[in-house]
Parts: structure tokens; sequence; C-alpha cells
């Protein structure tokens, strides 16, 4: 009797069959249908998310709807607080784009901010000037002063290679120690603790008559416009894609590399700075020590979503503005912690931002 043995082993024909693999293409265009059909399933991945997180929060679908959507975007009140909102937004936005078009990694646009805050409270505090040029001077020292502390950075960066992302990074510890040296000491308010002296109300940027919506939203959108008109129309924005693209290239061909990366990086300082402004004279009237808080993440976010596009991250700004006020208002009406809220926009922000992915590349599926 012969015993047959069967071998375990699989066969060639056998060992090519199986789940296949998939690789990445890098995708040379895309039409614009498909990146604005990718986003939108990408933000309705992540608000499908969002619903299954709230729910089990114990908030009915029906009540998401109305905060998030009707409240926030199609009740006076609520879009009035979206504008308010979106404002800095746009600016910190449109800052970080600058800077991020000539690859300089500024992650210090909580540090300018405060110190356009400062600058813009200098003049106040101080009463320098008539009472009629008063915001004029104030706008002036919120654009120097976010400029100026861009400037130690760049130096670094251009005369000893220091790595921006860690110097602008820790400068936006200095900046918040200087704001605490000084609201703890000479622009102190003996009547609140520790805030400076309210701004006078020649000091304070006027409502234009839409609930709490400041004139800073005219400010943000001309600021927008310029920077548009400088990327777009401008030779410094032919410039500044060469030098984004290939430094060492643009160096070669001759073009100024050094003044198209400092203009640009002092120019996204400034209008951090300008978003310090707004903050301080057209919503808080005064400087506290929070005023500046979470800007960071969130220019860092609006300029890669927008890809660095000045018109996009308006846009870009005025849904995260909106994100935010739905958030606030579920977190107050229903009664939920911080924490929920913050980890619904955390994964509708993730969801948008992992669409990049498709966006990028092609995905393919290939059987071995």
């Amino acid at each position: 009797m012969t015993t047959e043995t069967v071998s375990s082993n699989p066969t060639p024909a056998e060992a090519r069959r199986g789940l296949g693999r998939v690789t990445l293409e890098v995708r040379q265009r895309m039409p614009a249908w498909k990146h604005g059909l990718i986003l939108a399933l990408s933000l309705s991945c992540g608000l499908a998310i969002g619903v299954a997180v709230l729910w089990a929060s114990g908030v009915a679908p029906k009540g998401i709807y109305e905060e998030f959507v009707l409240y926030t975007f199609f009740n006076a009140k609520g879009l009035a607080n979206v504008l308010v909102e979106c404002t800095p937004l746009i600016l910190v936005g449109l800052s970080a784009a600058m800077a991020f078009r000539v690859q300089f990694w500024n992650i210090g646009l909580e540090g300018q901010l405060i110190l356009g805050g400062m600058g813009a409270a200098f003049f106040a505090l101080n009463d320098i000037g008539p009472p009629e040029t008063r915001l004029a001077l104030m706008l002036i020292g919120g654009l120097a002063g976010g400029a100026l502390w861009t400037v130690i950075p760049l130096l670094l960066k251009l005369k000893l290679n220091v790595n921006e992302i860690i110097s602008t990074l820790l400068l936006n510890y200095v900046a918040f120690q200087l704001l605490q040296d000084r609201l703890y000491g000479a622009w102190q308010d003996p009547d609140r603790f520790p805030h400076s002296p309210q701004l006078e109300s020649v000091e304070r940027l006027p409502r234009i008559g839409f609930g709490d919506v400041d004139s800073g939203i005219w400010v943000a959108l001309a600021a927008g416009i310029v920077v548009w008109w400088l990327i777009q129309r401008a030779r410094i924005g032919l410039f500044m894609t060469f030098v984004g693209s290939n430094a060492r290239m643009s160096k070669a061909i001759g073009l100024p590399v050094t003044a198209v990366v400092a203009g640009s990086v002092l120019l996204s300082g400034a209008l951090s700075g300008l978003a310090g402004f707004v903050v301080v004279a057209g919503q808080e009237y005064r400087l506290t020590t929070t005023f500046s808080g979470g800007y960071l993440f969130s220019g860092i976010v609006i300029a890669f979503l927008a890809r660095n596009n000045p018109l996009a991250a308006v846009v870009v700004a005025f849904l995260l503005g909106g994100l935010y006020v739905g958030g606030q208002s579920i977190q107050i009406f229903y009664n939920l912690p911080a924490g929920v809220i913050d980890l619904l926009q955390a994964i509708i922000v993730m969801s948008v931002t992992a669409s990049e992915l498709f966006v990028r590349y092609r995905i393919i599926w290939r059987r071995a």
C-alpha cells in the first residue's frame, strides 16, 4: 500500500492568486469637480462620525442639524457670530499661506499676533497721536509688531540656516512672557486683573450694524484681496511660486531668492499682527492673557486646506468659524463637556485634511 503525501505549499499558480496590492500614483492634475467631490465626501464622512459621537453623548440628530446648520448659517445672530469668529481666522490663514508658499514654515503665528496686539495697544494705552488718527496708528502698530517678530527667525534662517519651525515656535513663548510682563506690570488695569485698561471709544473698530460684527471684517477681506493680487497678478507672486518650488534653481536663474523669502515672511508676520489688532480693537477692547489662544492651529489648518490660495483661505476660515460657533452653541445648549466638542471639531478637520491623500495620489489596486 502506497501513501501519497499532499504538499501544503501552494503551487506557483496558486501563489499568484491573492488579494493583490495597493499602490499610490502621483496625480499630474485633477479636474476641479473631482477635487470638490473628494472634499465633499471627506466632509460628509467627518460629519457622519461627528453625528455618531454627539448621538452617543445624548444629542438627537435633529438638534445637531438645528445648531450646526440652521442656527449657525441661517440665523442672523448665528451668522453674525460666525463673521466675528472668522475675521481673525482669515488673517492668520493668509499669514500662514504667505510664508508656506516660499517653504518657510512659520509656526509663530500666535507670537506675531500677540506682538501685533501689543503694538496696537501701545498707541492706545499711551494716548499717542490725535484721537481721530488713533485707530490708524494702532493698525500700523499691529502690522509693525507682527512683522518685527519674524525678523529674528528670518535672519537665523537666512544667515545660519536655523530651522524656522523651532525658532518661530519658541518665540511664541517669549511673546507670551512679554505680554504677561506688561499685563502684570505697566499696563495692568487696577480694577480687572490681569487685563489692560479698556480702550476708549475712538480706539475701537466701529460696528457695521449686523450683530456684533465690527469693521475688522472689511480689514480681513481687504487683506485677502491684496494678498490675492500679490500672488496672482504681481511679479512677486510668480517669484514666490518659483522659489517655493525650487529655491536653488531660482537662485541659479537669477531670481532674488533672499528678497522674495524675506518679503513673504515679513508680510506673513504683518498679517498675524493685523489679526492681533483686529482682536484687540474690534472684539476684546483690551489686552488679555488669552486673546491669542488657538490661532496657531487654526491658521495652519486654513492654509493647508486652502492649499495656500488666498481666496480659498477666506472661504475655509468662514467655514471653520462656523464650526467653532456651532460647537460652542451645542455645548452650551446641551451642557456637553468641552472635550466632546473639541473631539468633534478635530474629527471633521482631520477628515477634510485626510482628503489630501486622494487629491494628490491615485489609489490603484493591482492583482498579484
